[in-house]
């Protein structure tokens, strides 16, 4: 199911009433990683605007899995947050969205709100965005309303300890100039 949420290839014919029952049934084998998976799929459900959800009682226990990861932020994104306060800006980091995920650092430009996300080399593979990342992004942009942009670990690195050209590419980023 997570697949299909993560490729937005639509299976009718696969998620369908009986997928629900048999999440059901199954609901308490269910590890925290297939919960929060599931809460990523039952998201997609809402993306597509299907009529298949997931009752509530499972909706509850796959958000309390969805959000049970403890944030562990890294001495890239303290540096990253670093540049946001220098360019003015007031970030407010590791922001828990209405639907569950949580975003490095949000910040409002021009007054809206923009989630900063400061992707490591977790998040990518060759680098080109890993399921999980290209998920986040689309789902938080499309079901929490908050566009999401990304600092990735390579360009941050390119700009090394020039913290004026760190300054430069946070602006243009968040289309300050």
């Amino acid at each position: 199911a997570w697949s299909y949420a993560v490729a937005n290839e639509s299976a009718p014919s696969l998620f369908n009433q009986e997928f629900i029952n048999f999440c059901l049934e199954k609901k308490d084998e269910f590890t925290l990683e297939g919960l929060s998976q599931l809460h990523q799929w039952h998201l997609w459900q809402e993306e597509l605007k299907s009529n298949i959800f997931l009752p509530s009682i499972l909706q509850e226990k796959c958000y309390e899995a969805f959000i049970s990861m403890v944030p562990r932020p890294s001495a890239f994104q303290d540096d990253v947050i670093s540049g946001l306060l220098s360019i003015g800006l007031e970030p407010e980091e590791e922001v828990l969205t209405d639907r569950g995920y949580r975003l490095d650092a949000l910040v409002e430009v021009d007054g809206s709100k923009i989630g900063i996300e400061v992707d490591g080399p977790s998040h990518f593979l060759v680098r080109k965005p890993t399921g999980s990342t290209i998920l986040k992004h689309r789902q938080v942009t499309n079901v929490d309303g908050v566009p999401v942009v990304s600092v990735p670990y390579w360009e941050w690195n390119e700009l090394g300890k020039n913290r004026s050209n760190k300054q430069q590419y946070l602006r243009a980023l968040l289309g300050l100039n």
